[in-house]
């Protein structure tokens, strides 16, 4: 059993990819019998102090702090960190998402020495990993990183190419759902978009409300669903109004968690027409757990989780008109879409499962916390691939 602060810049009850698997991985890592405390920014009124299945979580309000640059904010926002890690005494650091708010693990790295693991959900923009930036400080401090997907790894350990010989891959997974998917029906045609709104561009939302014309001209009752709320979603409303698309289109704002798997049912086929590279895609799996097949922008670590012509079909990003044709071709034949979704699904269960994604990561953290060097996990954490 090692004693573990889990650093993340949000957790539950804020909802996102990141926050999701932060929240379950704790949880079950605890049932292995590791020991938590969460520290994650305070954000939406949430209390500074809270337990979530036992676990204590302390909040503060570290980004907003560093925003306002007050001095005695900065003061007491540090103090609190340290007396968190004096208190609990951990084994491992783990920062689980690497955020500015780490700039306070970095400040109190001395009160309680302990090994640091990192993990990586994503791509870094260039220049945030030059030696002076936190990003940089706190993977280059590290005892180990970890990376979602191979594409994420490679591009850290291209920026960041000192820590290739204590880096590897633990590929995120999901417990299979109890909810049993319905057969893939195309009549009428359900297209699906989950994600945040936070730009027009990044998940490449507009591509999928641009290809509508041309679907609806083949599909004339085809309807396309977006899950998910942020700024641009006025943008995107407009967009799809000057298309002439937009009886099409149902904005359906935020969506539980709990309420996603239910929505993947009742669709045909799952879009991810992102811009910009994704870590990993979690839409993705859920929509493999679904039986669902995925059309998606060949980016990022979701060309791990789709795979082409088997999964689902993978298109270049930024193109509506090749989006629109490999959703028509798995509308045209339903029983390819079918098939396509049920080797999905059957990868979920298998290569991308969720025992095998707490598996590694508890292995690494006995190995992390004993101060052992775990070469072993640079070939065996790949194996959750």
């Amino acid at each position: 059993m090692s004693r573990v602060l889990f650093w993340c810049d949000a957790f539950w009850p804020l909802i996102g990819g990141v926050e999701v698997l932060a929240a379950r991985v704790v949880v079950a890592l605890a049932g292995r019998g590791h020991e938590f405390v969460v520290v994650a920014d305070q954000q939406a009124n949430l209390d500074a102090r809270s337990d979530f299945h036992g676990i204590p979580v302390h909040r503060a309000p570290f980004l907003e702090v560093l925003a306002n640059r007050r001095m005695d904010d900065w003061v007491a926002a540090r103090e609190r960190v340290a007396a968190i890690k004096r208190d609990f005494a951990a084994d491992v650091m783990w920062v689980y998402h690497i955020n500015l708010d780490v700039m306070f693990h970095l400040m109190t790295a001395r009160v309680h020495p302990a090994p640091t693991l990192c993990t990586v959900h994503g791509a870094f923009f260039d220049g945030t990993l030059t030696p002076d930036t936190a990003y940089g400080r706190v993977l280059r401090s590290a005892d180990w990183v970890t990376a979602c997907s191979a594409h994420a790894l490679a591009e850290t350990r291209r920026l960041v190419p000192e820590i290739a010989a204590r880096s590897s891959v633990i590929r995120n997974g999901l417990e299979m759902p109890t909810l049993a998917p319905t057969p893939v029906t195309a009549n009428p045609p359900r297209l699906l978009c989950v994600g945040r709104i936070g730009t027009v561009d990044e998940k490449g939302f507009d591509v999928a409300i641009a290809a509508m014309p041309a679907l609806i001209e083949r599909f004339p009752s085809a309807r396309l669903a977006i899950a998910g709320d942020g700024l641009a979603r006025p943008a995107l409303e407009q967009l799809a109004r000057e298309l002439g698309v937009a009886e099409h289109i149902d904005f359906l704002g935020w969506v539980h968690p709990d309420r996603v798997l239910a929505l993947i049912d009742e669709t045909t086929v799952v879009l991810m027409p992102s811009r910009v590279p994704e870590g990993f895609g979690l839409v993705a799996l859920q929509a493999a757990q679904m039986g669902r097949p995925v059309v998606a922008s060949a980016v990022g670590g979701v060309t791990e989780v789709v795979v082409h012509d088997e999964t689902g079909l993978l298109v270049e990003p930024g193109d509506p008109d090749a989006l629109a044709g490999a959703i028509v071709a798995l509308l045209a034949d339903p029983a390819r879409a079918a098939r396509l979704g049920a080797a999905g699904r059957r990868r979920a269960e298998t290569d991308l499962g969720w025992d095998q994604h707490v598996d590694a990561y508890d292995a690494l953290l006995r190995d992390v916390a004993l101060g052992a060097r775990p070469l072993r996990h640079a070939s065996a954490a790949e194996t959750t691939a």
